[in-house]
């Protein structure tokens, strides 16, 4: 289905930074009979995408003024943003054009929501559209509840509860969407590194205890940028580091590949469960309010 502004006049533009969600948005506009014009990321995003856009321009980190300059030429009204710029290169290793540098020293806050919020509204005040990112990939945001073939036990709702009330107080502060927990103790707080290497820190740190991992988006989630993303990686990370379960947010965390996703989750013994925004787990198996015979959508 269409995103409701997609049938207006006009062209879509696709900023693309690492990973999967690129070329998820690409094809899944294609299909719908969308041709993007792509402004790629030449530190992030993988060369492979050039092979598959039809209209294509590399653009580093910190020219702004030729990623605008691009958009205008291609004729884009409306522009979505796909793909993970690492944290950490955010600030550290940007060369900014004038136009950014302008930018940045405006910011009051040096953090990713800050800066690429500030993008958004300069591409708002040069005429073109942030669009929501999940727009045309709507069937990977799972519904509340459980995704596994297993629900979390006894010792992973418990888990999970903890994790839910750390995970969300930290996204709160723009520090991170991940925590790792172990017997009610928050063993590793995502911060500049991303999921998976917060992770596999907490394995180290946990020394052979089963881990849960606690995924959410912001309070105040802005759907434009920055959404919580699980991929087949973060599976295989799981598995090597012992974490045997995960909860994330319904309706705003993307499952890329989801159906192999779930299907690798299963092999691994992982369990998977979605979580309404503010709501609670489910409780021990059996309980009054076990979910676990109903899957989620």
């Amino acid at each position: 289905m269409l995103p409701p502004s997609a049938t207006l006049p006009g062209k879509w533009g696709l900023i693309a930074g690492n990973g999967r969600f690129p070329f998820l948005v690409l094809e899944a506009a294609r299909s719908q009979g969308i041709e993007m014009a792509v402004i790629a990321l030449r530190e992030e995003a993988s060369p492979e995408l050039e092979a598959i856009a039809q209209r294509f321009h590399w653009v580093s980190l910190g020219e702004l003024s030729r990623a605008l300059d691009l958009l205008h030429q291609e004729g884009v009204t409306r522009a979505v943003m796909a793909g993970q710029v690492k944290h950490t290169k955010i600030f550290s290793s940007i060369r900014p054009d004038w136009k950014l540098a302008k930018l940045i020293f405006s910011l009051p806050r040096k953090n990713t929501d800050s800066l690429i919020g500030a993008v958004a509204r300069v591409l708002e005040e040069e005429g073109i559209e942030l669009v929501d990112s999940t727009a045309f990939l709507k069937p990977l945001l799972p519904e509340p509840g459980v995704l596994t073939r297993r629900a979390p036990d006894l010792r992973e709702s418990s888990d999970i509860a903890y994790g839910l009330e750390i995970a969300r107080h930290v996204a709160g502060l723009d520090l991170g969407q991940t925590v790792v927990i172990s017997d009610r103790a928050c063993v590793a707080v995502e911060a500049m590194e991303g999921t998976d290497e917060t992770i596999e820190r907490a394995a180290r740190l946990a020394a052979g205890k089963p881990l849960v991992v606690v995924k959410v988006a912001k309070p105040r989630q802005d759907m434009r940028f920055d959404v919580p993303v699980v991929g087949m990686r973060t599976i295989e990370t799981m598995r090597r580091s012992r974490a045997t379960a995960l909860a994330i947010d319904a309706c705003r965390t993307l499952l890329f590949d989801r159906a192999r996703l779930i299907e690798a989750a299963d092999e691994a013994g992982i369990a998977m469960e979605a979580f309404a925004p503010d709501a609670q787990p489910s409780g021990p198996p059996g309980g009054p309010n076990d979910r676990s015979g109903a899957k989620a959508g």
